[in-house]
């Protein structure tokens, strides 16, 4: 990473909070905007370490699209920090998908783009919005088509558990 690029990151990470107990939406990209997850076992990869650090306990996802180079993430944060759950769901997934290629070379951007939801904002709407990705790029013309997402809407526990207003 350039001196630069590293002064950026590190001015982002400035004054970042996380707070457990809030929501926040998440997004990544992939370094130089790669389309590692047109590759549907790289999508895996991601799907099964978010579904880790949920179980896990680190984190609760209620919304998550996988798009072929970004990753969108609606998730209330639990026992770990937001970077620390961004440095996990990276590195790992990282790793995992360089033994598969067998290549050592990137692939998440640094940082990650971050915005915490304020008690009065819709977290349904805000995961409605997410999960509609890849039928707004056009890539499916239904979300029922396309793999690389999940919503806590779908089970039974509901958004009113959540919190959210609806």
């Amino acid at each position: 990473m350039a001196q630069h690029e590293r002064r950026g990151y590190r001015a982002l990470r400035k004054g970042r909070i996380s707070l457990p107990g809030h929501y926040y939406l998440v997004t990544t990209v992939t370094h130089e905007r790669q389309r590692w997850f047109t590759d549907f076992s790289h999508g895996c990869v991601v799907a099964r370490e978010i579904h880790a650090l949920d179980n896990a306990g680190l984190v609760k996802s209620l919304a998550w699209v996988l798009m072929p180079d970004h990753l969108h993430w609606l998730l209330r944060i639990d026992q770990v920090s937001l970077s620390q759950a961004m440095a996990r769901l990276k590195g790992r997934t990282a790793y995992m998908i360089n033994c598969r290629t067998g290549d050592r070379g990137s692939v998440w951007q640094p940082g990650f783009h971050d915005h915490g939801l304020r008690r009065d904002e819709d977290l349904l709407a805000a995961a409605r919005y997410i999960v509609a990705n890849p039928i707004r790029t056009g890539i499916v013309d239904s979300v029922k088509r396309y793999p690389f997402w999940d919503a806590v809407w779908l089970t039974e526990r509901g958004p009113r558990e959540l919190g959210s207003k609806v």
